[in-house]
């Protein structure tokens, strides 16, 4: 199966447990860690739990086997590494507070530019 696959699988679990803001990035100009990072919001500490945990699921069904998830004893901001995809789930409050969206659409030149 393809990343594109695998995205898609991550998608789904998501909306099926009704996640918010769903933003995926392709940050494969950026890192050679990972090629996709997606970023999306639960309304509580047991949603955000919920939503990383059908991610596993669905994406062990589908073949994909986890590298590693971490955050889930407080649920504020669980990360799911995927190996070419990670995905973060997070509380809205931590999302806006660490603003990974942004984070990741700065590229390197940019900042070279801004900062000789």
């Amino acid at each position: 199966m393809t990343s594109n696959n695998l995205d898609a699988i991550i998608i789904s679990a998501l909306e099926d447990i009704k996640a918010i803001d769903i933003a995926v990035l392709d940050v494969s100009a950026m890192t050679d860690v990972m090629d996709t990072l997606v970023v999306a919001s639960g309304n509580s500490n047991r949603q955000v739990k919920a939503l990383a945990d059908n991610v596993v699921e669905e994406c062990k069904k589908a073949g994909f086997q986890p590298l590693g998830v971490e955050g889930l004893d407080t649920a504020e901001w669980v990360l799911v590494d995927l190996g070419d995809v990670v995905v973060h789930v997070m509380l809205p409050e931590t999302r806006k507070f660490y603003e990974l969206e942004k984070l990741w659409s700065v590229r390197p030149d940019d900042l070279r530019s801004k900062n000789p």
